[in-house]
């Protein structure tokens, strides 16, 4: 049975520990709201955006962009988006199982001939997959700590270029998207082709009036494009890393949670030990004591 010094060092450590996980809860809370407070800025921006592509995409029906065209798929690019930081409960295994699953179901026999290529963003999967038989040709780390939309522009200027020049035939984005700070949801997104827009029913009549476009609509299609990618890649890491801070805030609560239950359990248990130990001494004392009015 442990000692009572050992039981009360457990629990000053136990107390230690319960200070840690509830201040990270208070920072990953703090910097949750500055987080989705991003996200609500940025999310507008990209959702106009899309909203014009797919107003002019409606109206020119000649338009022809190599970006949007299907080809056969020779080889293939995963971006595999996870934290830099752990003590987030599953939030990077969840990637990190979801991106493996796709590699061994649906992509095995790319995977096998050596087609498949992983852009790893976030120290967490950069050191697991960098580990393992997986062909890494990109490797970012660190890039939630100072999370910058020229990165986000700079990375989609490498793949677009990497896709027009035949280099990846498909290019696809696995996160954890932000739904709140208790749910995120493992999402699989194409980047490259660009799927056909979403058309969301008919237009008003403001909307689906036609304009005298300058320059013509096919030019201010290809200007849009590039500001649609960077816009998606961008909102694409803010989701994920507001998400990553949900995912620690929820895991830091549930850490201090427990941290007040094994004290609770720790001093029962100490009280136990010591009421013991007291009966024992008293025992002690009082068979002496009988022993000497014996004798």
């Amino acid at each position: 049975m442990a000692t009572l010094r050992d039981i009360k060092g457990r629990i000053k450590g136990v107390k230690s520990t319960q200070q840690i996980t509830k201040a990270m809860k208070m920072v990953a809370a703090a910097r949750l709201r500055r987080a989705q407070d991003n996200i609500i800025s940025a999310k507008p921006y990209s959702k106009k955006i899309a909203e014009m592509i797919q107003h002019l995409l409606n109206i020119e029906k000649n338009f022809s962009n190599p970006l949007f065209n299907e080809r056969e798929i020779k080889r293939i690019a995963l971006i595999v988006v996870t934290s830099d930081r752990g003590l987030c409960g599953g939030f990077n295994m969840n990637v990190i199982r979801k991106t493996e699953e796709m590699i061994k179901d649906e992509f095995s026999s790319f995977y096998q001939n050596g087609n498949l290529d992983l852009y790893c963003l976030g120290k967490k999967g950069n050191d697991y997959f960098s580990k393992r038989p997986y062909n890494v040709v990109g490797s970012y780390p660190g890039i939630f700590s100072h999370l910058k939309f020229e990165f986000a522009s700079g990375l989609i200027k490498e793949l677009t270029s990497k896709y027009l020049s035949g280099e990846f035939d498909k290019i696809l984005v696995v996160y954890n998207e932000f739904r709140s700070v208790i749910q995120q949801k493992t999402i699989v997104e194409q980047l490259f082709p660009i799927k056909p827009f979403e058309n969301k029913g008919a237009e008003t009549a403001q909307e689906a009036a036609d304009y005298i476009y300058e320059p013509d609509k096919v030019k201010i299609i290809n200007s849009l494009l590039p500001k649609h990618l960077n816009a998606q890649m961008w909102t694409t890491l803010l989701d994920s890393y507001a998400a990553e801070l949900g995912a620690r805030m929820t895991a830091m609560d549930m850490a201090t949670e427990n941290a007040k239950e094994l004290i609770r359990s720790l001093n029962l248990t100490f009280n136990k030990v010591r009421q013991a130990s007291i009966t024992k001494e008293i025992l002690e004392i009082v068979s002496g004591a009988n022993a000497l009015k014996e004798s």
